[in-house]
């Protein structure tokens, strides 16, 4: 609390210069203390040319004209005043010397108003001035205040000087007047309106929020007068209002509010801004992938997986569930494979993940190479057919080719009626058929052709010592069997012969050779004609030069029942009803 002491006041009186007009000068206004005395400074002036003898004054309160009979303050002719004035006005000045200062003492309420002088010359020469001063009467100090107190600019109130601060705006400003040898004691007080620029007083740390959940950010700030708040990002006024603080209501935030955000608080005195952070937390997006998805066998593959999620996310590359690649809280991971090889060909997968989920992208590598001709590759015969198969690995697909060469034949894909192709990933599995085959074998070599090569291989065959029980199968084991009974038959009745006849056109220990087949057939004898026309047929078919050579041949036919049997080679069921046994 500042308190003022109330000091004596003193007028300094300019002596009235002569002039040549009625006039008057006093104070506008006053103010004075209940119980106090004050004194109303106060000159006049008339024209010389009157030059009175005596020279006599009246004040009067609240009127200037005498015919409104307002109360009398003071009359120097008579010294009859009114009542309320009895004992507590007095002249001070001169008024030969054109002085009119009038002292009111005791001063109360009822006193206070407007004061006017008339000047009396004697007769008519007497003057009521329009000039007047109202006296205030008052029983606490009046602190006058400037209009406008800043903070940090020095102002002076009712004679204190002093700085004012942010802190003083709205406290009390107090004054005090005591008169000395005296009890009277008087105290005002007013408040401070400090202006100040804003201070941004409370505003949200780093935000984190998952994403879709409600974000609340507030902004509030200490001025006066109150601050203009703004909410920005980016540049762009998101909210703003006048108030003493500011809420931005961020429903639902995605990835994209991610950032940072301002507020901007100022008035007319200043301004304050201060940021914060929104980190908007999310699974990883779906992974891309950029880079080489075709490549030649040998080249050098480099392929880039990123993503976006927050925070970073783990990335790992991987084929077949074997990791390639992996880094750690970063948004992007770079697969390097030099020299790629046809094994590196097929599915991968990038994934990402962090704690608020996982995205995964599969992507293809292509490799492209050469063909290349399986071990598995082979020929196998059964009764008079013959199946190659060969396995080719080869990008882009080749074309396939199975070549005779004792026999100058040339059989591709397109020849369905021989070859059948199948295509599996990079496998290709070619077959070739070869019917009617009752003469040895063929050699057949194995072509496989695309743009970055040729690969041949004449294809084995396979299990050449089992031929012969392969072809005979379960059944064989009966009609050798039968062939053998057939040839004990034959030899008896020979030697029969040859003791009754003596024939000399077998010896005794000759042994004729004998053709065996395993080709059955569902019912019915065979013929001779018909087993040459097919044979014939076939040969012609695959382009074989040359008829088959005439075979003399005899048949015997037993009738062995009907048994299932089941080839080993072709996994076909058939009934057997007859064999036929070849002789030459």
């Amino acid at each position: 609390m500042i308190f003022l002491t109330a000091l004596p006041l003193f007028w300094i009186m300019i002596s009235a210069s002569r002039g040549g007009h009625w006039g008057a000068w006093m104070p506008s206004s006053i103010s004075a203390f209940e119980g106090t005395c004050v004194s109303i400074p106060c000159r006049f002036d008339f024209p010389d040319e009157l030059r009175p003898s005596v020279v006599h004054g009246v004040w009067y309160f609240n009127s200037p004209y005498p015919k409104n009979y307002p109360p009398v303050v003071f009359k120097s002719r008579t010294q009859v005043v009114h009542e309320s004035f009895q004992g507590r006005s007095r002249l001070l000045g001169e008024l030969g010397l054109r002085n009119c200062t009038l002292l009111l003492s005791n001063l109360s309420p009822e006193l206070g108003g407007k004061y006017y002088f008339r000047g009396d010359l004697g007769g008519y020469n007497q003057y009521t001035f329009s000039e007047h001063s109202v006296l205030d009467i008052i029983n606490t100090p009046n602190i006058v205040v400037p209009p406008e107190v800043v903070a940090g600019t020095e102002v002076e109130v009712s004679l204190l000087h002093f700085v004012p601060t942010r802190e003083a705006n709205g406290h009390r400003l107090g004054c005090q007047a005591s008169f000395p040898n005296t009890t009277l004691q008087f105290e005002g007080y007013a408040s401070l309106d400090v202006k100040y620029p804003p201070v941004i007083v409370e505003m949200n740390a780093s935000v984190e929020a998952i994403e879709g959940s409600h974000v609340s950010l507030l902004c509030g700030a200490d001025s006066n007068p109150p601050p203009l708040l703004t909410w920005m990002r980016d540049g762009m006024v998101l909210r703003e209002a006048v108030a003493e603080s500011l809420f931005l209501e961020l429903e639902e935030v995605t990835p994209g509010e991610d950032g940072i955000y301002a507020c901007l608080a100022e008035n007319a005195y200043g301004q304050d801004n201060r940021t914060v952070e929104l980190s908007v937390m999310y699974a990883p997006w779906k992974p891309t992938v950029n880079g080489t998805v075709v490549a030649v066998e040998g080249e050098t593959v480099s392929i880039l997986c990123s993503t976006q999620s927050n925070p970073d996310p783990i990335l790992t590359i991987f084929k077949e569930k074997q990791i390639l690649a992996t880094v750690i809280y970063e948004s992007e991971l770079q697969l390097e494979l030099p020299a790629v090889t046809p094994e590196d060909d097929g599915e991968y997968w990038c994934v990402a993940e962090n704690q608020y989920g996982q995205r995964a992208t599969a992507f293809n590598l292509s490799v492209e190479f050469a063909p290349m001709i399986l071990l598995e590759s082979h020929c196998a015969a059964a009764r008079d057919t013959v199946q190659c198969l060969c396995v080719v690995k080869a990008n882009p697909e080749p074309a396939v080719a199975f070549e005779l060469p004792s026999r100058n034949v040339t059989v591709n894909e397109t020849e369905r009626e021989f070859v059948y192709s199948e295509r599996s990933g990079l496998l290709l599995t070619s077959i070739l058929t070869l019917r009617g085959q009752a003469q040895a074998p063929p050699r057949v070599i194995c072509t496989a052709r695309n743009l970055y090569g040729t690969k041949s291989l004449e294809l084995p065959f396979q299990g050449a010592h089992r031929l012969m029980w392969a072809k005979i199968g379960p059944v064989g084991a009966v009609v050798a069997f039968a062939i053998l009974i057939a040839i004990v038959c034959y030899i008896t009745q020979t030697r029969r012969k040859k003791n009754v006849t003596e024939s000399p056109s077998f010896s005794a220990g000759d042994n004729p050779p004998v053709l065996f087949s395993s080709d059955f057939r569902i019912s019915g004898a065979p013929e001779k004609y018909e087993s040459e026309k097919r044979l014939g047929s076939e040969r012609r078919l695959l382009g074989l030069r040359g008829e088959p050579p005439e075979l003399d041949l005899s048949y015997s036919h037993s009738d062995l029942g009907k048994r299932p049997t089941k080839d080993s080679y072709t996994l076909t069921e058939e009934l057997a009803e007859y064999a036929e046994i070849r002789v030459k």
